[in-house]
């Protein structure tokens, strides 16, 4: 009879209520797992404690639970907690980077889902040398910041964060593409920053390929690229139009195409797949120049005279801005 006293108890300790909503857990490293109980006891998530203890530690559950923030549903069963606690199956977030963001556009997402700044995100990643602690071409990590959508763990550190992108970066570079790199006689550093001029120019993935011979055309023949994204990234901040002016006010930066003959030091922005494979496989025209019109689309030309006529249609177009 003893017995079946035992195991009343045990019997009424396992009534559930109906689930409820959901409560944020934060588990530490290092937490111990009386004090994770009391928190799901006191956040009503489990009406069990003793069988969740007794249960964890006979498994080895209460040692494979994972650091983290959870969303546990209120009055659940305390095995389904325990499952997702040890299954790691923490809160998480996306983190989308567009293509075409310079560093500080990054680093102003990436503070939406950490505990630093953007303006202390941008003071880190904007380092001069960052680039060798990854073994990229830099200079810095303006352009190897992969865009791309990434899910992290909510309460993600910024090195993670970094190490992610770069990572994903990284694998882009298949034995295809670095056969194709060594075909074009370029380094990793020339091609990214060429793609990343590319993805800033264009409005139509479906021109890149044809602003990319542009480019291209023009290195072979030695001739200055004029690109106006590189002289904004040298003027430091973006701009809906580029006038003689503010191209003088840089004439002797580096990464002012109009005035330094050859690529800039290194990449303008983050450049995407299409972009990369733009400048690795441009194709095979003849033309030297391009100007864009309102639509997105550009009008290219092979010579200088065609291209000031194709400057002046669109100039004649009417503005659509207020």
């Amino acid at each position: 009879m003893k017995y079946l006293f035992l195991i009343v108890p045990i019997i009424i300790g396992c009534a559930e209520r109906t689930p409820g909503n959901f409560s944020t857990v934060k588990v530490h490293t290092g937490m111990h797992f009386d004090a994770l109980v009391d928190t799901l006891v006191s956040k009503n998530i489990v009406e069990s404690p003793v069988l969740l203890r007794l249960y964890a530690r006979v498994t080895g559950d209460d040692r494979r639970i994972h650091a983290g923030e959870y969303s546990l549903q209120q009055y659940s069963h305390w095995k389904d907690a325990l499952r997702t606690l040890t299954e790691g199956s923490v809160v998480t977030f996306d983190l989308t980077i567009p293509e075409g963001l310079m560093l500080q556009e990054i680093a102003e997402k990436i503070s939406n889902h950490v505990t630093l700044s953007a303006e202390d995100i941008y003071s880190h990643i904007s380092e001069p040398s960052l680039h060798k602690t990854w073994s990229l071409p830099g200079p810095g990590l303006e352009g190897y910041l992969f865009p791309d959508t990434y899910r992290f763990p909510k309460g993600v550190v910024l090195e993670v964060v970094l190490e992610t992108m770069i990572e994903e970066y990284k694998s882009i570079w298949t034995p295809d593409r670095i056969a194709r790199l060594d075909d074009l006689n370029m380094t990793e550093g020339e091609l990214m920053t060429l793609a990343s001029i590319i993805q800033a120019e264009a409005r139509i993935e479906e021109e890149m390929p044809r602003i990319s011979s542009v480019y291209h055309n023009r290195l072979k023949l030695g001739y200055l690229l004029q690109a106006d994204p590189t002289v904004i990234y040298a003027l430091g901040s973006r701009r809906s139009r580029l006038l003689f002016a503010a191209i003088d006010s840089v004439a002797d930066n580096p990464y002012n195409t109009y005035t330094q003959l050859g690529l800039p030091p290194g990449p303008i922005a983050a450049a995407g797949r299409l972009a990369v494979d733009a400048a690795l496989y441009p194709s095979e025209e003849s033309y030297l120049y391009f100007v864009a019109h309102p639509d997105g689309q550009h009008i290219f030309s092979n010579t200088l005279q065609e291209h000031n006529r194709a400057i002046q249609e669109v100039r004649s177009i009417p503005s659509t801005r207020p």
